[in-house]
This record gives structure tokens, sequence and C-alpha cells, in this order.
């Protein structure tokens, strides 16, 4: 007779076989082969193993608890509708009711991935003549020097000196903000509403321009929360 499909099954405690119904001693070698064509796998794991309504007597259980020991795999439970099976489970210390819900079937993962927003990043300094349009936001890693032109549905990001003409917002948003390190545009303009620099008193520092009553104004970009 030959060896029935053997089914195996993650569990909470352990990995849980099912033996098809069959003749054991065909089905036992059929799993003893199996387990040693998958032995990284099965080495060290705790396994469950439903034999069905077999009658099997203890020694027959002994037997197959020793092959698996030597295999380095603890027999920790077996489950079976027959009452002789669960005795002889019982009388060598097997548990015959188990789990068998998967590791993760009653875990509520959480959600650690933010949601962002669609970006362009551009590491280069912008010259006179270069103009970037995007309808998110855009961030530039460098400097914008005068009659360079960035245009952004979004904010606008300068790690570097901004002197060239910015519009954030372009599609409306009043919320857009353009930040800089050095913020003295020749124009800037946050949806509908436009600002021109004035002229600069003292050293450059970081600065954030948003609306505030319909009015482009500017503040220290690290004082902002």
């Amino acid at each position: 007779m030959q060896a029935q499909e053997i089914e195996v099954k993650g569990i909470k405690n352990g990995i849980l076989i099912e033996v098809k119904e069959g003749d054991w001693e065909v089905q036992e070698r059929a799993l003893l082969q199996h387990i040693d064509q998958n032995r990284e796998f099965f080495e060290g794991a705790r396994l469950v193993i439903d034999v069905g309504s077999r009658a099997l007597k203890s020694p027959i259980l002994a037997s197959l608890r020793n092959a698996l020991s030597d295999r380095e795999i603890k027999l920790w439970g077996v489950l079976s509708s027959s009452i002789v099976t669960e005795r002889a489970s019982q009388d060598l210390g097997l548990v015959i009711m188990v789990d068998q819900s998967s590791p993760t079937s009653e875990k509520h993962p959480i959600n650690t991935v933010l949601e962002g927003e669609e970006a362009v990043f551009l590491k280069r300094t912008l010259r006179s003549g270069h103009k970037i349009k995007h309808p998110g936001h855009i961030v530039i890693l460098g400097d914008v020097n005068p009659g360079a032109e960035i245009v952004a549905g979004g904010n606008i990001i300068v790690w570097g000196r901004l002197r060239g003409v910015v519009h954030a917002g372009a599609k409306g948003d009043t919320e857009a903000v353009v930040c800089s390190l050095d913020l003295s545009p020749t124009q800037l303009r946050i949806a509908d509403k436009i600002s021109i620099s004035p002229p600069r008193k003292g050293k450059p520092r970081p600065e954030i321009a948003r609306l505030e009553d319909g009015q482009v104004t500017a503040h220290d970009w690290f004082e902002v929360h």
C-alpha cells in the first residue's frame, strides 16, 4: 500500500502533521522520510501528529517518539478520535488536545508605515534658466540661483540658498510652505499670494515662509512647531 500525502501546518506551539488514512507502518515510513528530506525545517521542532481514527497502543507511539528524538525532534502531542490512542498518548505524557490556530491568526499587526505624499528630490544647484515644475512637493539639496524657477503643487524645501523664483501651492494649496537655509528669493509665491524679499539684514538664517492672514510671512525655520 502506498503512503498518502502528508499535510504539515504551523500552529501556535509547534508543527502539526496530519497523517492520512492508510497502513500505519507505510505512513510512518513516509512521515520519517519526509522529515529526513526536510531536516533543517523540522530539526528542533515540537511536533503534534494527527493520526485520525487509528488505534495505536503505547509501544507504537513510543517507537515513533524515539525515532523522532533520534532526529532531534520532540513528539509533543498526538491527536486521534480513537480512545485507545488517546489513552496510550496520555500514558506517555503526550498532549491529546492542542490549539490548531496559526501562530499569527490572533495577532493584530500594527501598521508602522506612515503614508507619504508624492515629491521630487534633486541633488544639484539650479542655475539661471533652469525651471523645475512638479504637481507634488519639491526638495532641492543645493542652491537655487537668480534666474532659476521652481513651481510646486505642494511644499518647496531648499537645503541651500534660495535666490530664484518659487511658487508653492501652485494649485491653490494655501497650507503650502517654502523653506530654505537662506531664504532670499527674487519672488516668492504661495497659492495666489506673492511676496518679494526685502533687503537682507544680518546673517542669513534658515526660514520658513507661509500664509498668515492672507499674507506671506517668514519665520525662523527650526523654531516653528
